[in-house]
């Protein structure tokens, strides 16, 4: 299998078990309401599993992104700032007489 296709599908199964701990502290916390809500309907079951599936869909996307970025290089890699020297440099402005001459 390409290192490429490894890589994908180890993050999006990661974001998948990051949306199941996500869901189920959703449930656990009784958010919104939602254990009552599943636990009394005769389809609970796959209200969780619908649930959890688009949680992790966002999830894993999200999780493909970042392991994506971290990869790159950065590319500065010499010295940074340093003790910048601030120059006082006198300029000379010309100031317009406004009521006029008296």
């Amino acid at each position: 299998m390409p290192r490429i296709v490894r890589f994908y599908i180890m993050h999006c199964i990661i974001g998948f078990a990051i949306a199941a701990a996500f869901v189920a502290a959703l449930l656990w916390t009784n958010t919104a309401n939602l254990w009552h809500l599943i636990s009394t309907s005769d389809i609970g079951v796959m209200a969780v599993v619908v649930f959890w599936v688009l949680n992790g869909i966002v999830f894993a996307g999200v999780q493909s992104a970042i392991a994506i970025m971290l990869l790159a290089e950065r590319k500065d890699k010499g010295p940074k700032g340093g003790a910048g020297i601030s120059a006082a440099v006198p300029a000379k402005a010309q100031v317009a007489d406004i009521q006029g001459s008296r």
